[in-house]
């Protein structure tokens, strides 16, 4: 999350229905009752949701499992009408959908029909692109969509310093597309998209902090977001991305000199409770950091949502998270609560 946004914020609270608020109670306080008590119960249903429009990608970023093509899972589409039938399935109890996973959304043909679909539900819509996609047609589609939320990845002001992490990418066609979406929200007098610009920090970048606030200004979206970074070989971090600025890294340096995660791992995980990932083809995962979605806790093409969100594989994975975090590989390198700054 970043920065409070009045607008953003009052217009997540306008999705609010008393379904919602009953569910976003239920959710609460069978989180903490199990967290307290130590016994995995989950009351209501998922209060938000990450469903995988393609694990497709034109770039080739070094720590995405989508970039680098390290997917065990097939490479796929989301269907629409999968799509739909299952949002059928929660859109009384679900507040906030995100279109992310892995891969980039605007590859899907249909992704801006499920956004249109997603917001006819009263849902709050967000997702994140590359940008690469952003032409005139698109942005336009965008913004008539109804999509709440669209987080653009810039990560630098410079080709030679943007590409060393975007892989492939091509900065000039980033702003360019920013500029198209600034450009449709206004022609069309449109309160959305919230616009924001992400800046995943990493040793190459770090330089272009600064920089990058004044193109957000000069580009006009609404905010800048400060992303730390996950290095999955954080020890020895081969790519040199784990920056050298304490504040924007989620490593420290041990007293043996050796990086080790800042925050610690407690042993309950509030995203457990109230946001799982739903993959293109169907599967249920526990959370975002499952890339390759090894922990599959239940298939929506077998049965329905709610029967999965209480099956034995959910009750067992719960119970795990509260007998030790450490001893469960998605959780190991897990940095759920560390920071996003905003300015």
């Amino acid at each position: 999350m970043g920065q409070f946004n009045l607008t953003d914020s009052l217009n997540l609270l306008s999705k609010l229905r008393p379904a919602r608020v009953w569910n976003m109670i239920k959710v609460v306080s069978s989180y903490y009752y199990s967290k307290y008590s130590r016994k995995p119960v989950q009351w209501g249903l998922p209060i938000s949701i990450s469903f995988e429009p393609t694990t497709s990608c034109n770039l080739r970023c070094p720590e995405c499992p989508s970039g680098l093509r390290a997917f065990t899972r097939p490479t796929g589409m989301l269907q629409n009408n999968f799509f739909r039938d299952t949002i059928d399935q929660l859109y009384k109890d679900l507040l906030y959908l995100t279109f992310y996973f892995q891969g980039e959304p605007y590859l899907n043909p249909d992704f801006l029909e499920m956004v249109k679909y997603a917001a006819s539900k009263k849902i709050y819509t967000a997702t994140s692109t590359n940008a690469h996609y952003l032409n005139e047609a698109n942005a336009k589609k965008t913004i008539e969509s109804g999509l709440d939320r669209l987080i653009i990845s810039i990560d630098g002001t410079t080709q030679e310093v943007y590409q060393q992490y975007r892989v492939g990418g091509q900065l000039d066609k980033v702003i360019a597309g920013a500029k198209n979406i600034v450009k449709w929200k206004k022609e069309l007098n449109s309160k959305t998209p919230f616009i924001i610009f992400q800046f995943l920090v990493v040793k190459p970048n770090q330089h272009q902090i600064e920089d990058v606030k004044e193109l957000a200004k000069e580009v006009g979206v609404d905010a800048i977001w400060f992303k730390t970074a996950q290095v999955y070989d954080y020890e020895n971090d081969p790519n040199q991305l784990i920056p050298s600025i304490d504040k924007y890294s989620r490593y420290k340096k041990d007293k043996a000199g050796q990086l080790q995660l800042k925050n610690k791992l407690h042993n309950h995980c509030w995203r457990l409770w109230h946001s799982p990932v739903i993959t293109w083809d169907g599967l249920v995962a526990p959370c975002c950091f499952d890339k390759d979605a090894q922990h599959k806790l239940g298939n929506l093409k077998n049965k329905p949502f709610k029967e999965i969100w209480q099956n034995e594989a959910y009750t067992t994975f719960r119970n795990k998270i509260k007998q030790g975090r450490k001893h469960i590989d998605i959780c190991a390198n897990c940095t759920e609560g560390t920071k996003v700054w905003s300015d």
